[in-house]
C-alpha cells in the first residue's frame, strides 16, 4: 500500500499549486480521501475531504474559497488545487486514505509547500 504525494514546492504569495496523491496497493474507490497539512510547530490539520465517488467534498472553513479537492479513481489519483496561496499556507501536505468500517487508514510521506517571496 502506498500513497505518494507530489507537486509541492516554493511559490510566491498569490501563486497556485496542484498537489497530486498517487494511490497503489488498495482499491481507491472504497476509501474516503483527505488532505491534511502540518506547519512547523503546529498540529496537523484537516484541509479537505472527498467521498469515494467524488460527489461530496468538505473543506476547512478558512480554505474553501481557495482550495479544491478532486479525485480520478480510474487513474488512482487525488488532487488538491490551491490558488491565491498565502505565507500561512506553508506546511507539509499529507494525503490520507480511510475506510472507517474496516479500520483501514493510510498516510503518504508528505510534500512540502512553501509560500514565500
Amino acid at each position: 500500500v502506498q500513497l505518494v504525494e507530489s507537486g509541492g514546492g516554493l511559490v510566491q504569495p498569490g501563486g497556485s499549486l496542484r498537489l497530486s496523491c498517487a494511490a497503489s496497493g488498495f482499491t481507491l474507490t472504497n476509501y474516503v480521501m483527505r488532505w491534511y497539512r502540518q506547519a512547523p510547530g503546529k498540529e496537523r490539520e484537516l484541509v479537505a475531504t472527498i467521498n469515494p465517488g467524488g460527489s461530496s467534498t468538505y473543506y476547512a472553513d478558512s480554505l474553501k474559497e481557495r482550495f479544491t479537492i478532486s479525485r480520478d479513481n480510474a487513474r488512482k489519483q487525488v488532487y488538491l488545487q490551491m490558488v491565491s496561496l498565502k505565507p500561512e499556507d506553508t506546511a507539509v501536505y499529507y494525503c490520507n486514505a480511510r475506510r472507517t468500517t474496516y479500520g483501514y487508514e493510510y498516510w503518504g510521506q508528505g510534500t512540502q509547500v512553501t509560500v514565500s517571496s
